[in-house]
């Protein structure tokens, strides 16, 4: 007996799932279609945290129905011209992940292929242990041995590895991060000395680039706010101007051109229409355009109107207004509302 066809709320439901569906959660069931062979070859030219992110969207689409999934394919076959990349990860995470969607024996045949095991810098097999594993590799080091090691993680990872460091250490560390710049081959190999005993691995000796202001701000954007207030006043204690430094480095006004709209626009629903009309007057016409764009046709008209009212206004204003809004963005950002990018929030393809 022939199958009834598909009713219109049938199909409506499919393109609903199949809309709904992230650039990573396409390339997951792609991944899912290949053979474990092909798929670790994919794998293993991905980082960490990339192969996090698919395998995370490997087990959300474990239970598509066959049409969303050949709607995935019939739109990879149109662009398979393009390419998408992101990154971070933990072993443990991967290993589970994989053997729910490939089973033990697969996963495993996967693992033994991409896990980095043979590299050349131990230091990067940091990147595919969890953050409480590390913590507990390196809590007895010395603090500036944990300094460089945190120096060299993914930002994110950094913080939360920071996070589970005892709180009185906690200043210290985004201290010594914050005035690292040229390591020494001296002080690399001391810290290879620390992973050697953890990993029984070489690396090359050769100076390095590692910490300053920069990447101490970068992993004080990953923070919960009362962390961050309590790391910066007690590095201002020691040295306020480094404190200003990393401060002025965070996470930044023109950092909202990175966040995806579904954010900006449960942010602009969060602040003063007066902070933001202030704030627009001094931010890039591309940041402007994007936050226009987040609004309904009237409300941008309004907040253009307002600006053009405004006249002139003192730079120290915009920077405050921006200053208020990004306090905002960060409360939302730590109860989870919105996804700031560069500021412990997913990135997506």
């Amino acid at each position: 007996m022939a199958e009834a066809p598909a009713t219109e709320a049938e199909t409506e439901t499919a393109d609903q799932i199949f809309d709904k569906l992230t650039g990573t959660q396409k390339s997951a069931i792609l991944m899912m279609l290949l053979g474990e062979d092909e798929a670790s070859e994919i794998l293993r030219n991905l980082s960490p945290k990339e192969v996090q992110h698919l395998g995370t969207a490997m087990y959300s689409v474990a239970g598509l129905d066959q049409d969303t999934v050949n709607r995935v394919l019939d739109d990879f076959l149109k662009i398979m011209k393009e390419q998408t990349s992101l990154g971070l990860g933990s072993a443990n995470y991967i290993k589970n992940v994989l053997q729910k969607a490939l089973g033990d024996e697969k996963a495993q045949s996967v693992l033994s292929r991409i896990t980095p095991s043979s590299s050349d810098r131990p230091i990067e097999i940091l990147d595919w242990m969890d953050a409480r594993s590390i913590s507990e590799l390196i809590m007895d080091e010395h603090p500036q041995i944990i300094a460089l090691i945190i120096s060299y993680l993914d930002a994110a990872l950094g913080a939360d590895v920071l996070t589970m460091l005892p709180d009185k250490l906690q200043p210290e560390i985004i201290q010594r991060i914050a005035t690292l710049q040229t390591v020494q081959p001296d002080a690399i190999k001391e810290l290879e000395e620390v992973m050697q005993r953890k990993f029984a691995a070489n690396t090359t000796l050769r100076a390095s680039q590692v910490g300053g202001v920069k990447a101490a701000a970068m992993i004080m954007n990953f923070t919960k706010q009362d962390m961050e207030q309590h790391i910066l006043k007690t590095v201002a204690k020691t040295d306020k101007s480094l404190m200003q430094a990393i401060q002025d480095n965070m996470f930044v006004f023109e950092n909202l051109m990175m966040a995806d709209d579904k954010s900006l626009q449960t942010l602009l629903r969060s602040v003063d229409t007066e902070d933001l009309v202030l704030s627009l007057k001094g931010a890039e016409q591309a940041l402007a355009d994007k936050l226009f764009a987040c609004m309904s046709t009237r409300a941008a008209a309004n907040i253009q109107d307002e600006m053009e009212a405004l006249g002139p206004v003192r730079l120290t204003e915009v920077q405050d207004a921006q200053k208020r809004i990004i306090n905002v963005a960060r409360r939302l950002s730590d109860e989870g509302s919105i996804v700031l990018a560069g500021r412990g929030g997913d990135d997506y393809v």
